[in-house]
């Protein structure tokens, strides 16, 4: 079911493919506002804790499955392999992506900012230590760049890059794949109107267009989406607080839709209870149902090919197709008050069901990994693992 935009139109905007994701680190503990639903998931950062003595639950004798048919998986919940020393992973508020190798990149709240394990859930590199806690949003995009030959020919050569959504500096990285820095993106201008004070301004998600406009969501602040060039320069917003279907609240993670002509932009739009469609100049097309029960607080969503999965702060994953109808519900989490949940400790962990899950990536085989708002960090690993389909049925 769809919220209809009526007459907008859309830009005819073309290029190549591009992708998303994020995670995070040390141990924290305590009451987090950024997804406190009395504060409308606005606030600060975790505080650090003496290490706890949690236990990790034993692991299921038999294999634990989600979904069904052709959409079901194996949790895995032992597929990272932490560096010696270390038993939890640490506070996870981030997102996930996935390069064309298959490595994972995770944000992390404190220590080095990104943490990239191979495809066998190894620690393969880091970086970003410098910047402190509030990186947030990991997006992954691949590009074309001008390039010399050496017999002094020009051509195109495909690069992927990250875009990082850093919430407590108030600022839109973009890096290589190994923390090189290509660009800083700062806050829009005073001229835009739109902040009387530089707090206000929270970036949580980044896409990038078809021709490279840069899109930013301010997640947690006021909830505007941000239209960037490619060399960074301020464009124009969309959004913003309201009650009206173009109006946002909590745009929490950001998509660039290839399965529309032309590409579109999918909004996360977590308080409000559904995605939103825009077209790339900013105009609202139409959303999912908020009354419909089909998305209680999406945090992010990423399509592989004609799926799509959402990752759903309430306690369980989504999967949708193109038409944004549901497909399938993983992990849902039949306890209400562990929902949306950060202080879910280890000891209460339990195979197949989810608590507050973030983010949600596909890799090029179909696993989707997930990562669960928690204080000790929880990355699970979906192995997609579809049922066999009985001769003549």
């Amino acid at each position: 079911m769809t919220w209809n935009g009526g007459t907008n139109t859309s830009s005819d905007q073309t290029m190549m493919p591009f992708f998303l994701a994020l995670v995070a680190l040390p141990l924290t503990l305590g009451h987090d506002p950024l997804h406190d639903p009395d504060t409308g998931g606005h606030g600060g950062h975790h505080h650090d804790v003496d290490e706890p003595s949690w236990k990790r639950p034993a692991a299921s004798a038999t294999p634990v499955y989600v979904g069904s048919g052709a959409h079901r998986y194996r949790w895995d919940a032992e597929w990272m392999k932490l560096p010696e020393g270390r038993d939890w992973l640490g506070s996870t508020h981030g997102c996930i992506v996935i390069d064309r190798s298959d490595r994972v990149y995770l944000s992390a709240e404190q220590g080095p900012a990104v943490l990239a394990f191979t495809r066998d859930g190894k620690l393969a590199f880091s970086f970003g230590e410098e910047w402190g806690p509030g990186l947030h949003g990991i997006s992954l995009v691949t590009e074309l760049r001008d390039v010399v030959l050496e017999d002094g020919e020009r051509s195109k050569a495909a690069r992927e890059v990250l875009y990082l959504a850093h919430t407590a500096r108030r600022e839109v990285y973009k890096t290589g794949l190994q923390g090189d820095l290509l660009l800083t993106i700062a806050a829009p201008p005073v001229e835009a109107g739109l902040y009387s004070t530089p707090d206000q301004y929270k970036p949580t998600s980044v896409a990038v267009g078809p021709d490279g406009t840069i899109f930013v969501a301010d997640g947690y602040g006021l909830s505007w989406v941000h239209r960037y060039s490619s060399e960074g320069v301020y464009l124009d917003s969309f959004g913003g607080l309201g009650d009206q279907p173009q109006h946002l609240k909590t745009p929490h993670g950001l998509w660039m839709d290839q399965n529309t002509s032309p590409h579109s932009l999918l909004v996360a739009d977590r308080e409000n209870h559904r995605l939103a469609r825009f077209d790339l100049a900013g105009n609202y097309l139409d959303g999912t149902d908020p009354d419909s029960g089909l998305l209680r607080r999406p945090c992010h969503i990423q399509f592989h090919g004609k799926l799509g999965a959402v990752s759903d702060l309430a306690g369980r994953t989504t999967l949708l197709n193109p038409d944004l109808d549901l497909v399938m519900h993983l992990g849902d989490n039949p306890d209400p008050a562990q929902r949306a949940k950060y202080n879910v400790i280890p000891d209460l962990w339990r195979e197949g069901v989810f608590f507050a899950p973030h983010c949600a990536r596909f890799n090029s085989t179909g696993d989707l990994f997930v990562m669960d708002w928690n204080v000790a960090g929880r990355v699970t690993r979906l192995v997609h693992a579809p049922e066999k389909v009985a001769e003549g049925e």
